[in-house]
C-alpha cells in the first residue's frame, strides 16, 4: 500500500507516556521488565501513537530541551513493521517540530535502523556505542 493511502488509515495523535509502555516493552526490550522501558523525563515529554482503528500499533516519544528535540523509544508492533507506519510517524513528528523553535532533531539509533533514519536526512556522528549489548549510533538532522 502506498504511504499516502496508508496515511489515510492511520490516526496519529498525542498519547500519555503510560500508554507507550506496553509497546515499548514488547518491541524494544521484551526480556527486560516493563519498568526498564520508563525513561526519566517521560512525564514532560511529547508522546505520539499511531492507531489502526483503535489499536495502538506504533509509539514514539520526543524530549525537548531548549532548541533540541530527542527521539526516544520509537517502536512499531511486530506485525505492522515494514509497512511504512514508522515513516509516517517520523514525518509527522518532524513536520510538527518544524513549526516550533526546535532547530536540531536527534536520536540514539540502533545500528540496524541507520538506513531508515538516513531517509529523513539524519546523519550519524560519533562512535558506535552499546546499550544492553545492542549497537547504536547518534544521529541528527538540522530542521
Amino acid at each position: 500500500m502506498p504511504m499516502e493511502a496508508l496515511q489515510t488509515f492511520m490516526d496519529i495523535r498525542s498519547i500519555s507516556w503510560g500508554q507507550t509502555i506496553p509497546l515499548r516493552h514488547s518491541v524494544l526490550w521484551p526480556t527486560k521488565s516493563p519498568e526498564y522501558c520508563h525513561v526519566e523525563g517521560d512525564e514532560d515529554a511529547l508522546h505520539f501513537g499511531a492507531f489502526d482503528n483503535k489499536e495502538l500499533v506504533c509509539v514514539a516519544s520526543v524530549y525537548i530541551k531548549a532548541d533540541k528535540a530527542r527521539l526516544r523509544k520509537f517502536a512499531t508492533k511486530a506485525n505492522y513493521q515494514n509497512q511504512g507506519i514508522g515513516s509516517i510517524m517520523l514525518k509527522s513528528i518532524l513536520d510538527s517540530l518544524k513549526k516550533t523553535d526546535v532547530t536540531v532533531f536527534w536520536c540514539d539509533a540502533r545500528e540496524s535502523a541507520l538506513s531508515f533514519y538516513q531517509r529523513f536526512g539524519m546523519q550519524s556522528y560519533g562512535e558506535r556505542f552499546y546499550k544492553a549489548d545492542v549497537s547504536y549510533f547518534k544521529m541528527k538532522v538540522v530542521l
